[in-house]
């Protein structure tokens, strides 16, 4: 049976249509902005090879243009979502063309004299193919001249396969340029998304709404793009150049490039991006139609809110007088050069009121929960369409500042040493009674204190997961919070919520550790991702070690197990029990699954030489992740 969410109550209804007069609803530019330039829709679906739907631009039309917002969605984030859901090919400045919407990022080409230079690739190799065919038939049939990815996040060089070929990149035709060194890029783009990938995918499955459906109680776009590719390929080539300092410039298509790093701001790489012979800008994402996350809920390393400020004033006191127009790697561009100003000037100063504000209240005492709660924005920037919580929210920046500044403890002695979730929830529950938790949780949705009703009967849902009544009722609490959000991934955490206590966990169909991601893995990385597998106890008297010789590179590696602990560095050792040799693309199946070596060496290829009973030992030391496990339950 389809599944089958509640409608709104009177109370979440009421809500929604106050909510109206917070916004300043009555201001349109963003919508004339949006279709400016609009040159070509989407030739239809995208798929992958094996013919499956990944992207259906009509999956969207039940957002119209002129459909007042439903009852089940914030009035801003339906607003938001109508620009959203437009999508295609567009021009945005002579020479600068834009493929919007096709999933959850932008692929932005700057055509030169002598070839295109692709600035962002999309999530998605599918994605990023059916863009260039668009460019192709549309803009220009000029060879790729070359690749930058603004930064080191999966939806900016996840289609990068789609744009240019491994090979022209290998053999110096195309390069790829990215912010910091080489390495350091390689490291965070995919440390970030492999290490704690699967605890990053489920997160992110309940984040983007894509364990939800496509409608009116479900997803309504993820705020910044429209929606966050399942099931697509996702793919990395390494940076051939890299820019890590102010002022760097490039020679690209017969077109200058100059280039601002901005370091620890929306990713732990990033730069901004200057074409001054056509005024083109942008602070990739740094700044958008919408207020960032300084703390993803995905899970990402914490982020510096006075260094968006920080740089987004460098930008403006470089270029500020002189630029034309504004893209990003999402939402619409900018248009002249007063609104840049004044659109860079709001986003700089929502992030540094942020840091400011969160600041002088944890130095008066407040806990991050306190001060989220009492922290809001000026009326100028409230009101402001860019900085409304469409990615990131103010609740969850303000406390993300502190954690940035001060640390996991929020500084409330109770908090240092809690027991676990279930454990308080089992005692509380023998404390209270489950009946008068289930009442309390019921009076609490009736009066449409949706907030207190989560709260109270997590309890009894923790204590009693089998306690079907109080998960539906917390289901009910959920969905009607999910309805109020303006926030699309608080709205897609709250609904998948609901949904998930219904009816179980909804197998997850993305994940951020792609086959692509794990072979592209610089060798360090790839033995920090088996480190986390160990598991430490049962590891604790285990004495192995196993030299790796990657025969296409001529590299090879030590990797022991000690203490409980795997470590590796370069070089052979000899006290090594076994040496594994071969490419790296079979080595990397070795050192993640040993206890298929031995069927690699059968067919010839790995070789093997000494104990290969270290690989059996080895495989039963070793973690398995269960990408579906429980989140809204113990």
């Amino acid at each position: 049976m389809a599944y089958a969410p509640k409608p709104a109550t009177p109370a979440t209804a009421a809500i929604n249509r106050e909510a109206v007069s917070r916004y300043a609803m009555e201001d349109r530019r963003d919508f004339a902005d949006n279709d400016r330039g609009f040159l070509a829709p989407f030739p239809g679906t995208v798929q992958t090879r094996d013919g499956r739907v990944i992207f259906d631009p009509a999956w969207f039309d039940y957002i119209g243009d002129d459909t007042p917002a439903p009852d089940t969605v914030n009035p801003s984030l339906w607003r938001q979502s109508q620009l959203i859901r437009k999508g295609g090919l567009y021009k945005i400045a002579e020479g600068v063309f834009q493929v919007r919407n096709g999933d959850i990022a932008n692929l932005t080409v700057i055509e030169g004299d002598t070839g295109l230079v692709v600035v962002d690739c999309t999530a998605s190799v599918e994605t990023a193919t059916m863009s260039m065919r668009m460019i192709r038939e549309h803009v220009s049939d000029k060879p790729v001249a070359a690749v930058i990815y603004t930064h080191t996040h999966i939806d900016h060089y996840g289609g990068v396969k789609g744009v240019v070929s491994a090979d022209d990149v290998a053999s110096g035709k195309v390069p790829i340029i990215a912010p910091g060194t080489i390495a350091s890029f390689d490291a965070h783009a995919i440390g970030e998304n492999v290490i704690a990938g699967n605890a990053m995918s489920r997160r992110a499955g309940y984040a983007f709404g894509s364990l939800l459906d496509r409608n009116s109680c479900g997803c309504v776009t993820s705020g910044i793009g429209i929606y966050a590719p399942s099931g697509s390929t996702i793919s990395y080539i390494s940076p051939t150049d890299s820019v890590s300092r102010t002022g760097e410039k490039r020679e690209l298509a017969g077109l200058e490039f100059e280039f601002l790093y901005a370091p620890d701001t929306e990713a732990p790489e990033e730069m901004h991006i200057w074409v001054p012979q056509l005024k083109a800008l942008t602070c990739a994402e740094n700044a958008n139609h919408s207020l960032h996350n300084i703390q993803t809920l995905r899970g990402a390393r914490t982020r510096d809110a006075r260094n968006f400020a920080r740089y987004l004033d460098e930008t403006l006191e470089r270029w500020g007088d002189e630029a034309e127009v504004h893209y990003g790697p999402h939402t619409w561009p900018v248009f002249g050069n007063e609104n840049i100003t004044t659109f860079l000037e709001s986003q700089r100063d929502t992030y540094k009121y942020i840091h400011d504000q969160a600041l002088r209240l944890a130095n008066k005492g407040y806990t991050p929960l306190e001060a989220a709660e009492a922290v809001e924005l000026p009326e100028e920037l409230r009101r402001n369409w860019a900085s409304r919580g469409y990615h990131g929210t103010l609740h969850h920046d303000v406390r993300a500042v502190f954690h940035k500044e001060l640390g996991l403890w929020d500084g409330d002695p109770a908090t240092l040493h809690p027991h676990t979730p279930a454990e308080t929830a089992r005692r509380l529950t023998d404390l209270i009674g489950p009946g008068q938790i289930l009442a309390e949780g019921r009076r609490a949705f009736e009066d449409g204190d949706y907030r207190w009703a989560v709260q109270i009967l997590h309890a009894l849902v923790f204590a009693d997961p089998g306690n079907t009544e109080a998960k539906n009722l917390q289901a009910d609490a959920y969905e009607q919070m999910g309805y109020q959000a303006e926030g699309p991934q608080w709205r897609g955490i709250f609904l998948t919520a609901a949904r998930e206590l219904r009816d179980g966990v909804v197998p997850a169909a993305f994940a951020t550790a792609s086959p692509d991601s794990i072979l592209a893995m610089p060798v360090g990385i790839l033995f920090d991702f088996a480190a986390v597998h160990l598991i430490g106890d049962k590891a604790a008297d285990a004495d192995l070690r196993i030299d790796f010789h990657f025969t296409d590179t001529d590299e090879t590696w030590t990797m022991w197990v000690r203490r409980g602990v795997l470590n590796a560095r370069r070089g052979a050792h000899p006290g090594t029990q076994l040496t594994a040799r071969g490419p790296k693309a079979a080595l990397v199946a070795t050192v993640l699954k040993p206890g298929e070596a031995h069927r690699l060496a059968e067919a010839g290829k790995i070789t093997l030489d000494g104990d290969d009973t270290v690989l059996r030992t080895l495989a039963g030391l070793l973690d398995d992740f269960d990408p579906n496990f429980p989140m809204i339950t113990p």
